[in-house]
């Protein structure tokens, strides 16, 4: 069988010069991939995370490969308007403008709809579609009142499931469904200023934290039903976002890409 094994690309100042905040992006996840992808390209990012521990390990390790003031971060829970608003506060200081944000910021869970609890519903809603909308709402304000004229790019994480049905995930499948929406009416209230607002569609993109709480079954039956027989690397769904980030995705907007091999 053919090795389907993705070679790592690059970096080719894609993103030179270029200042982006990124959420949840502490870890081994798409978050924490994209950050290192985006400061690869050339770019200076503010990361931010709820876990702040994680974030500090994740900022020292970066900032110790590509230099400290290509690096910062800030703890930021997107479910509180306060701390959001913080994050975006800091971006304009360090950098006195901002080019870039990527909303990747999620929470998940499993749960049939006949038991699943309005607090389960609400706190998977809360920060996935809510957390979501108060960071974009957050970006196109610094974008349209910035010193820079307008102009930015805001790049959204969402879902295949937004699309295709999945037991145990009405919650998930409904934020996410959101996000597209989202992304589509931002990015035509905020053409008029010369912001872009795209999103990302991944299905299945794994790291060593969601192999530990996914059974064995479910990632078996998962990785069956993507064409290459393998999950994502989360860089391979990061590399789309600096795509989309970058001026090679200059004319597109209000655009939900698919990151996924699923063929059924």
């Amino acid at each position: 069988m053919t090795d389907n094994k993705a070679q790592y690309v690059a970096g080719h100042a894609l993103l030179d010069g270029r200042t982006a905040v990124i959420t949840a992006a502490a870890g081994a996840g798409i978050g924490g991939a994209t950050a290192r992808r985006f400061l690869e390209e050339g770019a200076r990012v503010l990361i931010s995370d709820a876990h702040a521990r994680r974030l500090k390990e994740t900022e020292e390790a970066l900032a110790a490969e590509f230099g400290p003031d290509a690096v910062a971060a800030q703890a930021c829970d997107v479910t509180d308007e306060t701390q959001v608003q913080a994050l975006f506060d800091t971006a304009g200081r360090l950098h006195g403008g901002l080019d870039i944000v990527v909303n990747n910021a999620g929470l998940g869970g499993t749960a049939a709809l006949v038991d699943m609890t309005d607090e389960q519903w609400s706190r998977v809603l809360d920060t996935t579609l809510n957390g979501t909308f108060r960071c974009t709402r957050a970006a196109l304000r610094a974008f349209r009142d910035g010193d820079g004229g307008g102009g930015g790019v805001v790049v959204n994480n969402a879902s295949v499931v937004g699309w295709r049905a999945q037991a145990g995930q009405a919650h998930y499948a409904a934020a996410k469904a959101g996000v597209m929406a989202l992304t589509r009416c931002a990015a035509v209230e905020a053409a008029a200023y010369g912001v872009r607002v795209n999103a990302v569609s991944p299905s299945l993109a794994m790291h060593p934290h969601l192999v530990k709480v996914t059974s064995a079954e479910l990632l078996e039956e998962l990785t069956a039903r993507e064409a290459f027989g393998r999950y994502a690397e989360p860089w391979e769904v990061a590399n789309v976002i600096v795509f989309l980030a970058s001026g090679y995705s200059s004319y597109m907007t209000g655009e939900t890409v698919s990151v996924s091999s699923q063929h059924a």
